[in-house]
């Protein structure tokens, strides 16, 4: 068998080890073995860079530092470092944040009154700034649940503030402002929930059920985690799922955005609750069986800058593409890039923390298609032809798949998060969300495909709910509906579904409420 890393075995001598491999599965793909290789060998240049500057991707992207180990500076840098905040066994509090442009920064919040001049920090040669707390009478220096910010100086002289960029908790109170709050989390050891069951086995077929914790009841409210726990999560299991994806995890401002418009990566939604009554949700749904896969955006950002990363140094290069290359048309959101070494560090710590803190089961990654090219899979004629208004078709044809318009780094990030997953977490499930039916997208990395578990097959619901709204139950063409449910690459699982949020909420009724006309 292949294995699921670009620096593995492809599991057969005959199978060159370059990223073509694929090739035996889908001969299609022959005349673009150059780009294969060259996308191979850009994940394997990355890896080793990782290796020799961090001591590989466990420690480049791990989330939790070992307090006894701490022997380094605050101003060295090594792969080992927690960003954001972390609390040593001693009670000293160290924070760190990565901030090039700036030159100057300071930790503020209640824990000092708020005085800019009061927590300064220092900065090493790579822009990361770290300042180290020691406790005061015997406990530590910032209060639990407290507000902080970082304050900076941009080389033009405005002071800029922000929410810090891995922060775990992040609250709103609309009856003083809309922006959100920036926490210090750190409850007593004794407070903290404490996960009761083993993770469930791997399924062998998923049966997924997709929430939304806050919509998950008549009521016109928003529900709990707690709620979802005590009154979803046994109708889920009686009705014979065996897999939750949950939505909106990751705090968004813009409850309206059903979760896709990130503000805080690090920080669990307070809209349901705390940290904690998410832990015990996902802990329950283990007791039940069930695994939980958390829906993960990365494939863009919140604009806003007060609450969330854009602009976050004062510069619009910092953890996105500037210009035009770092914002999408349709979604009015900001743009990764993929090919930065603190971006990379960032996207894949995250993708940890959720594994290591939460303990989730694995991940949906929201919008693959955006992060696969440079035109993110919206129309493709210039600005003169037709405005960037409506998604591009694709034809199949594979010409599309490589060249000009694919954003390579992008890509490799989708590689190197499924080669650091698949290896630290072996029972792990990813599945990507792609409408483009890039090829070898769920074929293992060392035959050169890019390494998700499932693919969805996003063309049989929007197969139903169009012939719902616009045909009668005697005009559906059987034929079609046959090739549109078989319709799938040979070698690469598929996760088929009727609905999903897109039909059910975004864009149209439920399949039951349109069935009904």
């Amino acid at each position: 068998m292949a294995d699921n890393s670009v620096m593995g075995s492809t599991g057969n001598e005959q199978v060159p080890a370059d990223g073509t491999g694929v090739i035996q599965l889908d001969p299609w793909l022959s005349p673009f073995k150059d780009a294969l290789r060259k996308r191979y060998s850009h994940a394997q240049d990355w890896i080793q860079k990782i290796n020799e500057t961090e001591g590989g991707l466990d420690k480049f992207s791990k989330v939790r530092e070992n307090p006894t180990s701490l022997k380094h500076s605050l101003i060295s840098f090594q792969g080992c470092e927690l960003f954001g905040f972390n609390v040593h066994d001693n009670g000293d509090i160290t924070y760190r944040e990565w901030a090039p442009y700036v030159t100057q920064a300071n930790l503020i919040g209640d824990f000092n009154g708020w005085n800019r001049d009061a927590t300064p920090m220092k900065r090493n040669d790579y822009g990361v700034w770290a300042v180290t707390l020691p406790p005061h009478d015997g406990h530590p220096a910032i209060p639990h649940d407290s507000k902080v910010k970082i304050s900076m100086i941009t080389p033009e002289g405005e002071r800029i503030e922000r929410l810090p960029a891995w922060i775990t908790r992040a609250t709103q109170d609309l009856s003083i402002s809309p922006l959100y709050d920036a926490r210090f989390w750190n409850p007593p050891k004794s407070e903290r929930y404490t996960f009761k069951h083993a993770k469930p086995a791997k399924p062998k077929s998923a049966r997924i059920y997709e929430a939304h914790v806050g919509i998950s009841s008549p009521e016109l409210r928003i529900t709990t985690y707690k709620e979802f726990t005590s009154n979803v999560l046994p109708r889920i299991h009686h009705l014979g799922y065996n897999v939750i994806q949950l939505m909106a995890i990751m705090e968004h401002a813009y409850y309206a955005s059903f979760g896709y418009q990130i503000n805080s990566f690090f920080a669990a939604s307070s809209r349901y609750g705390t940290p904690d009554e998410l832990r015990e949700l996902i802990d329950t749904a283990h007791g039940l069986g069930i695994t939980v896969l958390l829906d993960v955006v990365h494939s863009h950002a919140s604009k806003n800058a007060l609450d969330g990363l854009n602009n976050f140094d004062g510069s619009d290069h910092h953890y996105f593409h500037s210009g035009a290359k770092g914002s999408h048309e349709l979604w009015d959101s900001r743009l990764f890039n993929y090919g930065s070494h603190e971006v990379l560090r960032f996207l894949l710590s995250n993708l940890r923390f959720w594994m290591d803190e939460y303990q989730f089961d694995g991940f949906r990654f929201d919008g693959v298609t955006s992060m696969l090219y440079n035109h993110h899979g919206i129309g493709r004629q210039t600005l003169q032809e037709i405005p960037l208004t409506r998604i591009s078709g694709f034809s199949g044809g594979y010409h599309e798949y490589f060249g000009p318009g694919v954003d390579e780094d992008g890509v490799v990030y989708l590689m190197l998060a499924n080669e650091m997953l698949h290896n630290l977490y072996p029972n792990c499930i990813t599945i990507a969300e792609d409408v483009s039916g890039m090829p070898a997208l769920c074929l293992p990395l060392s035959l050169g495909g890019i390494g998700f578990d499932y693919r969805l097959a996003m063309a049989i619901p929007d197969l139903y709910i169009k012939w719902l709204k616009e045909k009668e139950d005697n005009e559906w063409d059987m034929g079609a509906l046959c090739f549109t449910l078989t319709n799938r690459r040979h070698g690469e699982k598929t996760i088929a579904y009727a609905e999903s949020h897109d039909q059910a909420y975004v864009f149209h009724a439920t399949i039951d409420l349109g069935g009904r006309g």
